[in-house]
């Protein structure tokens, strides 16, 4: 058989051999760091083996791949230490996720602080004793009856989700056995360095209808000095979390009263996603887009025309008798079928196009309680949502040009060096959660990808994860503990014209259909705020900042100059403060400092005398004495010019 390997040269070789024994004959190095294999790009068990021609590649921590096998093999070793010191304790899942791993656990009560200080003590008894990880498949019936015998309802409970003729894979490592289709390191001796980090509450399989679970959660390195690294990094990350930055600034709150998911925004946070708006708005009608306002609820009848209420029900929240849906509206969980309804009150023809709608749309999602977070995964958001109606001629183009939009807006926050893109394509092996049109699925995204790389877009593909009505282009961004989420998306739709009977009169007289381009410009405010305080860690530069000065007397003596230097502050437009309390100036300061707000203006004898202020600024420091006017005028250029320094 002959092997290509990832840097073209070809292996061969007259007998079948296991990914481990291949990567030791290419090199005892690579074999010792050996993680996983790739068989023509799918992930494989170093025990897998391999029997005939195809591309093969050897991935260690340092691949993504790896890192999951490394990490995978780690939740192994913290569940054979948690049924080693709780036997009676029954094992759920435990995979591999970005920058670590979770197991989750049916206990009676959750795990304290001390009791994991103890199982990460019998994590390291497992490493040191360099136990063997055997991998053996059952036949499911045989599966299910070892299963039963080891007490583990929920694993029984997987392996009768699969089919009758499956062959179900275990792990094996001492006394312990798993549940696992793989893959894993072949010893745990290679587990040199990890961390238990949290412990939270999970539903099984993610419902609530199901018992909550508890969760740990964990991270593990080939290298403690990578282990502490990153731990280091974890620790600044959390100084810059949005869930608790955002709290210590005022800018936004929750209550049980109201409800997960459900976030208050209090007057600091109203003010940046306001300034965000008319920024959004502004520049989208600079551009040619025009507004709609449209109800936030709807009869079931228009979401089961635009296919919502086959293939999106479950996210939405309904309203009146579930039992008779004649009755039954629901509130809005996206804009798009409302704006068609909007396009289909004239007769278009092709001189009108192409027509850009633009609005501010409040939207509600019934997501999973377990998903929510912060402001990044809510129940009710505010989206800049839009729709381009366009002629097949004109698709590129506009495409190009949302594309354009979405490019300024993040250069304009400082963002566009965070984020990735992915082409987010349908599954034809997933039909009920797709439009079943197959041959338009394969046109569009073709057209799609042919635009895309016109762009020069540089973008990884994942299918499975389009809109249930087309492809689309998601613009992807890292919370600061690693966590990937979809902030702005561009998708176009082959199937709702249709739906909605929408056309145009082209030149030739006759009734055409046209293209729908959905888009964001800048995706949700909530998540976009989210982003901006864990970027810029509180400190917005000063044209967000919801206060930009704070003026400081330095006593009551000055309060009258202070009023009066607000006062033209404001007449100029600035958001200002003012700190009257009978507090040591010293204090002031430090305490202007940590609402990260952008100018400190300390007024005293000589500024009053001068008008003038003293500039203590959030960049430079002390920066001394300049006059009202010139203060002004620097900050209101600031402000024009979106400076982000």
């Amino acid at each position: 058989m002959k092997l290509t390997l990832k840097d073209g040269s070809i292996k061969e070789y007259s007998s079948p051999l296991s990914v481990l024994d291949i990567a030791k004959d290419i090199s005892e190095g690579l074999a010792r760091a050996a993680c996983a294999g790739l068989i023509n790009g799918k992930v494989a068990d170093l025990r897998d083996i391999v029997s005939e021609d195809c591309e093969f590649n050897v991935v260690t921590f340092k691949d993504e791949e790896g890192q999951k096998a490394f990490r995978h093999t780690t939740s192994h070793i913290l569940s054979q230490a948690v049924k080693r010191l709780y036997p009676n304790v029954h094992l759920a899942i435990g995979p591999a996720i970005d920058n670590g791993f979770y197991y989750d656990f049916d206990k009676e009560d959750s795990f304290s602080v001390e009791e994991l200080a103890k199982i990460e003590e019998e994590m390291k008894k497992i490493v040191k004793e360099d136990l063997s990880i055997e991998r053996f498949v059952l036949p499911r019936k045989e599966a299910i009856a070892l299963m039963e015998e080891k007490g583990e309802p929920y694993k029984v409970e997987l392996i009768k989700d699969l089919p009758e003729d499956s062959v179900i894979s275990f792990y094996k490592q001492g006394d312990f056995v798993d549940l696992c289709a793989g893959p894993h390191l072949m010893s745990t001796k290679y587990i040199k360095a990890f961390k238990l980090t949290q412990v939270a509450g999970a539903y099984w399989r993610g419902s609530e209808k199901n018992k909550m679970l508890t969760r740990i959660y964990g991270t593990s390195f080939p290298k403690k000095s990578e282990l502490d690294e990153y731990l280091a990094k974890v620790e600044e990350a959390k100084k810059r979390d949005h869930n608790k930055l955002g709290r210590e600034l005022e800018l936004f709150t929750t209550s049980d009263l109201i409800g997960q998911g459900l976030p208050l925004l209090m007057p600091k946070g109203a003010k940046v996603v306001q300034i965000l708006q008319r920024f959004v708005e502004d520049e989208e009608e600079r551009r040619g887009y025009v507004l709609t306002k449209t109800p936030f609820m709807a009869k079931s009848d228009l979401y089961k025309v635009s296919g919502h209420w086959d293939h999106y029900r479950d996210g939405m929240f309904l309203l009146g008798d579930p039992e008779n849906e004649d009755e039954v509206m629901a509130l809005r969980p996206m804009t798009c079928p409302f704006q068609f309804t909007v396009y289909n009150a004239s007769q278009k023809s092709y001189r009108d196009l192409p027509i850009r709608y633009g609005e501010t749309s409040t939207l509600f999602r019934n997501e999973a309680s377990g998903e929510m977070h912060g402001l990044i995964r809510v129940r009710q958001f505010t989206i800049s949502e839009g729709h381009l109606v366009c002629t097949p001629e004109q698709l590129e183009d506009e495409f190009k040009g949302v594309v354009d939009l979405i490019k300024f807006m993040m250069k304009t926050l400082g963002i566009q060096d965070d984020v990735t893109y992915r082409f987010s394509k349908w599954d034809p092996n997933n039909k009920d959660k797709y439009i079943d049109n197959p041959e338009a699925w394969v046109k569009t995204e073709v057209t799609m990808k042919n635009i895309l790389d016109h762009l020069e877009i540089d973008y990884t593909e994942a299918v499975g994860e389009a809109a249930f009505y087309g492809p689309k282009l998601d613009i992807q961004s890292r919370n600061v503990y690693g966590k990937e989420d979809t902030i702005i998306t561009v998708q176009i739709d082959f199937m709702l014209a249709e739906r909605f009977g929408m056309s145009y009169v082209d030149k030739d007289g006759e009734k055409k259909r046209p293209f729908i381009i959905h888009r964001t410009s800048l995706g949700c405010y909530e998540r976009t705020l989210a982003m901006l305080i864990e970027k810029y860690a509180g400190a917005f530069p000063t044209w967000l900042a919801p206060v930009q000065v704070k003026v400081l007397p330095i006593s009551e003596k000055y309060h009258d100059y202070t009023e009066a230097v607000v006062r033209k502050l404001k007449d100029s437009g600035l958001r200002v403060e003012a700190d009257y309390r009978a507090e040591k100036i010293g204090y002031k300061i430090r305490e202007g400092r940590m609402q990260r707000v952008p100018y400190l203006l300390i007024l005293g004898e000589k500024e009053a005398a001068n008008n003038e202020v003293a500039v203590r600024s959030r960049k430079n420091g002390d920066e001394g004495s300049v006059s009202v006017d010139s203060f002004i005028e620097r900050i209101i250029g600031e402000v024009n010019n979106r400076t982000l320094d």
